[in-house]
């Protein structure tokens, strides 16, 4: 498969468990073991990472690297998947089955690309001018 059926998953409200008994959380944890493993055997998994809390804001003002990120924690991103997939719905059919999903964890969706968004527009204006 190329990049353009690489589609990457991003993991939010990624604290679920902070409620649950460790029985419960124990169980969920199991069933994503077991997810990732299959994905891996399937092919239609081929990456991914937990994120550490917190992290760093790069912005123009004064090009200065500040605390961050500023967002809840029910948006701040906890991990990532790569997931390889024909098409944007088989992508999303697969997300749906991580065990996560059903404690609240959110995922989003977007397609991998080789090339960059402003390259992509710079490249259509190239064209038409």
């Amino acid at each position: 498969m190329n990049s353009s059926n690489e589609y990457l998953v991003l993991l939010r409200n990624t604290d679920w468990d902070e409620e649950l008994p460790v029985e419960d959380i124990a169980k969920v944890v199991n069933e994503y073991h077991l997810w990732v493993d299959r994905m891996l055997a399937e092919g239609k998994l081929t990456g991914g990472r937990p994120l550490t809390a917190g992290g760093r804001v790069v912005s123009k003002q004064g090009g200065r690297i500040s605390d961050g990120p500023f967002v809840e924690s029910k948006e701040a991103i906890g991990g990532y998947l790569i997931i390889q997939a024909e098409s944007f719905d088989e992508a999303a059919a697969i997300a749906s089955t991580f065990p996560p999903i059903r404690q609240g964890v959110q995922l989003e969706i977007r397609e991998l690309t080789t090339l960059c968004l402003v390259s992509q527009r710079l490249e259509k204006r190239l064209a038409t001018a």
